[in-house]
């Protein structure tokens, strides 16, 4: 039998546990106070601008009933804004504020320093490698995910 410690699902969760208390650090280091979530909300939020919050929640792979919490976070910082939506009286869409703008700014090189710290222990070919095959495994796992990264949701919204 194999040893628990050398299976998949633990190593993933190990390395989840590593990345997020890196970027923790990193941001923390920074002065900044955003959740590795909260960044993928805020960044996709910045590029998609009158995106709705189930479009996020499927663009950033998210489970779609607790994005609503990331969001309220986001706007109780003045980060982002809800408006009601030109298409649906009953949806928001969100627009990143100055404030926002200005918050991804700053903490995008903290951003980046703890991707490089996450694979300190690679070499360049190793972390090109590791990335090709987790790419290679979420995407054939994917839809057994309860909140699947939504491609085409992302496309769409790109293209309104």
């Amino acid at each position: 039998m194999k040893d628990n410690n050398d299976m998949p699902g633990h190593l993933a969760r190990r390395f989840q546990q590593i990345a997020v208390a890196v970027f923790h650090a990193e941001v923390e280091e920074a002065g900044y106070d955003l959740t590795p979530v909260q960044y993928a909300a805020l960044a996709a939020i910045s590029t998609n601008p009158g995106i709705d919050q189930i479009t996020l929640a499927g663009l950033i792979a998210y489970d779609r009933t607790t994005i609503t919490g990331v969001v309220d976070r986001l706007a109780q910082k003045g980060l982002v804004a809800r408006n009601p939506s030109s298409r649906d009286r009953r949806a928001r869409e969100l627009q990143i504020t100055d404030a926002g703008r200005q918050t991804l700014a700053g903490i995008t090189p903290a951003v980046e320093a703890a991707q490089k710290t996450m694979v300190r222990g690679l070499t360049a070919e190793e972390t090109e490698e590791l990335m090709r095959l987790l790419r290679k495994a979420i995407a054939a796992g994917n839809e057994l995910s309860r909140a699947p990264l939504r491609e085409a949701l992302a496309q769409a919204a790109k293209d309104k």
